[in-house]
């Protein structure tokens, strides 16, 4: 059975960037995943992808050789539960808000004794290479559990949710985290202060010795949180770098014409 070499990169204190996938395209993601690319997030909560989408995009993915990934509309058994028997490798999961939260999200991607995932499905060992008895034995070696911390007051009980054993990496989502700091009026932090709780969370997740990662913008970002200690790193998404090299020749040859911002990852 193969092994998942993003898992293993993380436990080995070594950065990972990939980028989201947020168009439900098996041919988008097929491409994407030859890149090189080391994974590949399948954006089920805030997207139009369906389950029989996005299990075809898993299986496109891992057969490249990258790692399929989804952020499952919430960290619910359910949701966990079929996408992983769909054959993806991980899941994000977003909000998360408690250390109870935490634990029942882990507990849903492993089997008994360690967890609660019932047994089933059969694209999942199709995506490890593996027979089913093979992936039943040792998926909970390989499954990447990562939890979202976008909201402010989980930042203040970070230490109490990166405790909870069989995390994998954190992972920030800077545009909620930064909704949940608003000022009574809507005034949104400042930069200042963002900059600082992203500190507060990466020196958590550093003390609790989890890997953590955050959605950034641009290569430059990349680089930088890289060197600053964060792991788990998406860039954009396949949306973002289709619509920024459009705008780039829409700004080239039809500059008055060229719209605005379409989408924020």
């Amino acid at each position: 059975m193969k092994s998942n070499p993003v898992k293993r990169a993380l436990q080995a204190g070594e950065p990972q960037v990939g980028t989201w996938l947020s168009l439900g395209s098996v041919v988008a993601a097929r491409f994407l995943a030859r890149t090189g690319i080391p994974w590949l997030t399948v954006d089920i909560e805030h997207t139009h992808t369906d389950i029989q989408t996005a299990a075809m995009m898993f299986g496109a993915i891992a057969d490249a050789g990258c790692v399929p990934i989804a952020r499952v509309p919430s960290g619910s058994h359910d949701h966990i539960k079929r996408v992983l028997d769909c054959g993806a490798m991980g899941i994000v999961a977003p909000m998360v808000m408690d250390a109870a939260e935490a634990r029942r999200i882990v507990a849903a991607c492993k089997y008994a004794p360690k967890g609660n995932r019932s047994v089933g499905g059969g694209l999942h060992a199709m995506n490890y290479g593996a027979t089913a008895s093979e992936y039943y034995l040792k998926a909970d070696d390989e499954i990447l559990v990562i939890l979202q911390t976008e909201h402010i007051n989980a930042v203040d009980i970070a230490d109490e949710i990166y405790a909870v054993p069989g995390i994998d990496a954190i992972f920030v989502g800077p545009n909620d985290l930064a909704a949940t700091m608003r000022a009574p009026d809507g005034t949104p932090p400042s930069k200042e202060l963002m900059e600082s709780t992203l500190q507060r969370i990466l020196a958590a997740a550093k003390r609790n010795k989890v890997p953590c990662g955050l959605h950034v913008t641009s290569i430059a970002d990349a680089k930088r949180r890289v060197a600053e200690g964060w792991q788990f790193i998406a860039m954009g998404s396949e949306l973002k770098m289709m619509l920024e090299g459009a705008a780039a020749l829409a700004m080239a040859f039809n500059p008055d014409g060229a719209a605005g911002e379409l989408a924020k990852y």
